[in-house]
């Protein structure tokens, strides 16, 4: 990998670093879905730094920044755009919607419908928006950020599988420890820290990385590994889910993007071990689990699948 690369990518991270005290997994976890080209769902509680955590990473991009506050009452039309009569011309004029941005922060995405949700799919996987008949593509680059609180359950709309598919990583953000607490007190005592950041990265430089991701090496061997676990969800006797294809396919594309940000250009089983939990745990659904266990559960499950798997040599 270049000097140019790695000095890109640790300049983004570092960026983000200063809002997000010591969270540098997370930070990680961020950086890889946005160089593979995927979608991040942060699953806490209030107050922990979602949202500033979306915010960071938008700061630190010289790119287009639309943010949504999901609501029940929103529509598709809030998010897509809808068409408005030009009285003057006598025709229709389609005017967009928030969705046509580079970064799109989607907050508490499980308080709005699963009508409403589904106006994102289509911009999710294929980067492109159908209107009335006419398709409009996205921006490059495109991520979305969707957050949600998962112990709150009172006027929410869970999101349906086919929705999670569409996310490349699902993660946490957690409770700072004490040091990091103690700075959080001190970068705030003057305002937000998130409100001064500069930006880093453009959005040319932000697609070149993007076709380096393409270029890391994954072994035969290293590729196999991956179907082994993938299969494995298939069969187990706990879920009534297993991974899809796409989500065989994300879990490629992740490594890859670790890889890269770590600093190789090929990927290692450790790598494929280090993102099982983050990308194939919210893609399969357990059997006879309640709600708020559900995620927990398949965690649990995925970690004993990758314990039980043999590891390519």
């Amino acid at each position: 990998m270049s000097t140019d690369v790695a000095s890109l990518i640790r300049s983004l991270e570092d960026n983000i670093a200063e809002v997000l005290l010591g969270k540098e997994e997370v930070i990680r976890l961020t950086v890889v879905t946005l160089l593979a080209e995927g979608h991040l769902l942060i699953e806490d509680s209030p107050g922990v730094g979602k949202t500033s955590l979306a915010k960071a990473i938008s700061q630190s991009l010289d790119c287009h920044f639309s943010r949504l506050q999901c609501t029940p009452d929103m529509l598709p039309s809030d998010i897509v755009g809808s068409s408005v009569f030009l009285p003057n011309k006598g025709e229709f004029e389609f005017r967009k919607g928030p969705l046509f941005t580079n970064i799109l922060l989607a907050d508490e995405i499980n308080r709005t419908t699963p009508r409403t949700q589904s106006a994102l799919l289509e911009a999710m996987m294929e980067r492109q928006v159908s209107v009335e008949g006419q398709t409009y593509s996205l921006q490059k680059p495109f991520l979305v950020i969707a957050t949600q609180n998962p112990f709150e359950f009172e006027g929410t709309y869970p999101l349906p599988e086919n929705q999670l598919d569409r996310f490349m990583i699902c993660t946490d953000v957690g409770y700072p420890d004490r040091e990091a607490e103690r700075m959080v007190f001190n970068s705030h005592r003057m305002g937000e820290p998130v409100e001064t950041l500069k930006s880093v990265l453009n959005a040319d430089q932000v697609t070149s990385l993007q076709q380096e991701v393409r270029k890391v090496t994954v072994e035969q061997s290293v590729a196999d590994y991956i179907l082994d676990l993938v299969h494995a969800t298939r069969g187990n006797k706990e879920l009534s889910l297993g991974v899809s294809t796409r989500g065989a396919l994300t879990m490629y594309r992740a490594v890859q993007s670790l890889a890269l940000v770590e600093g190789r250009d090929f990927v290692t089983p450790d790598d494929v071990k280090r993102l099982s939990g983050p990308v194939l745990a919210h893609r399969v659904i357990c059997g006879g689990v309640i709600r708020e266990g559900q995620r927990t559960r398949a965690r649990q499950i995925i970690q004993q699948i990758v314990d039980t798997t043999p590891i390519p040599s």
